[in-house]
């Protein structure tokens, strides 16, 4: 690969003829129309260099997030706050969940960090469990890296357990990597940014990516109350990271609230379809709480969806998942429908 190395994600619609893409969890309602008239709208200035400090996004995030500026960082997408994160902090020994995005993992090791690895059980639907507490007293870690809700399974942090984790990293200094980009998506409301003032080791990941369908643009934010870390993570980032009609998009996205509401009534509305008829066609599913849903088939059923234009995500490179497992996004029902006729018809061959 002329980049380095072969893609590990889904949404890859460039590599083959995708009509219908499954394989990336973006909102299903797509683009909202707020933010393409933005982008519009902004195309004049794309003579200047973007503003380095995203003077106005900042803004706009401070006002929507209830939180100070100087809490806010902005990236070039989740992946650069990921990627910066681990630069700035450096921990020798870190725990991930297993599975879990793999991006952690990757840019921890980036920086010579040793990885302990967290398995979640299928038959718990892969849930958290409260003998992760026990874990980050002896493991020695000096940071935790945590999704909510976790990718690919769907499944959502109790907040309980939340706190839990909370209380123990910061008694034992532990770094706290928190990744909410689908958490606007999903069935909870465990948003930790009211913990911010008292956890310092706490940083919290944010994206347009997903909510706003905004994944050509690349836009993230991190938050965090630790103002010496977040300027460690800026002066590992080259300057203007954020282009100009990414950071006009952001602000249009934050202004429509609607849209957001309006996703989350449709997920809420075709996943409960989507799981049953998967589960119809003698697949096990585990349960979803947000846009996205993790389940076990045949192990050449991407290869044989892709030949009919569907886009699922294979999910075999996860750690701790095997061949045979695939996540799908929650889409309209026209297209969720199209997919089932699909996997219908692969097992008619």
């Amino acid at each position: 690969m002329l980049y380095g190395r072969e893609n590990c994600h889904g949404g890859d619609i460039y590599a083959g003829d995708v009509r219908l893409d499954f394989s990336a969890s973006v909102s299903p309602l797509g683009t909202p129309k707020s933010v393409i008239d933005a982008l519009t709208r902004v195309l004049p200035e794309l003579y200047h260099y973007p503003d380095p400090c995203c003077r106005t996004l900042v803004q706009a995030i401070a006002k929507f997030e209830r939180v100070p500026q100087e809490r806010i960082l902005c990236g070039a997408g989740a992946s650069e706050l990921i990627y910066t994160y681990c630069e700035a902090v450096r921990p020798k020994r870190a725990m991930v969940l297993a599975p879990t995005f793999s991006e952690y993992a990757i840019a921890l090791q980036r920086t010579g960090c040793e990885i302990v690895r967290h398995t979640l059980a299928a038959e718990q639907n892969f849930d958290l469990q409260e003998d992760l507490l026990p874990r980050l007293s002896r493991e020695g870690i000096d940071a935790l890296f945590l999704c909510n809700p976790n990718n690919p399974t769907g499944r959502l942090i109790p907040g309980e357990l939340l706190e839990k984790i909370l209380l123990r990293c910061r008694e034992r200094n532990i770094a706290l990597f928190v990744d909410e980009c689908f958490l606007s998506l999903s069935d909870g409301a465990n948003d930790l940014t009211p913990f911010l003032p008292d956890v310092p080791q706490l940083f919290i990941l944010k994206a347009f990516t997903k909510s706003y369908g905004m994944a050509g643009l690349r836009l993230g934010y991190g938050l965090c109350a630790d103002k010496e870390l977040l300027q460690k993570m800026s002066a590992a980032a080259p300057p203007w990271t954020v282009s100009t009609p990414a950071q006009a998009a952001g602000v249009a996205a934050l202004k429509n609230a609607a849209f957001l509401a309006e996703n989350r009534a449709l997920i809420r509305a075709e996943r409960p379809r989507l799981e049953e008829e998967l589960r119809k066609l003698g697949f096990w599913v585990c349960p979803s709480q947000v846009n996205y849903i993790l389940f076990h088939g045949a192990p050449d059923l991407h290869e044989k969806l892709m030949r009919r234009g569907m886009a699922i995500r294979n999910c075999a490179n996860f750690e701790g998942l095997a061949p045979g497992w695939y996540r799908v996004a929650v889409r309209r029902r026209e297209e969720n429908e199209q997919l089932i006729a699909a996997i219908k018809s692969v097992a008619e061959e």
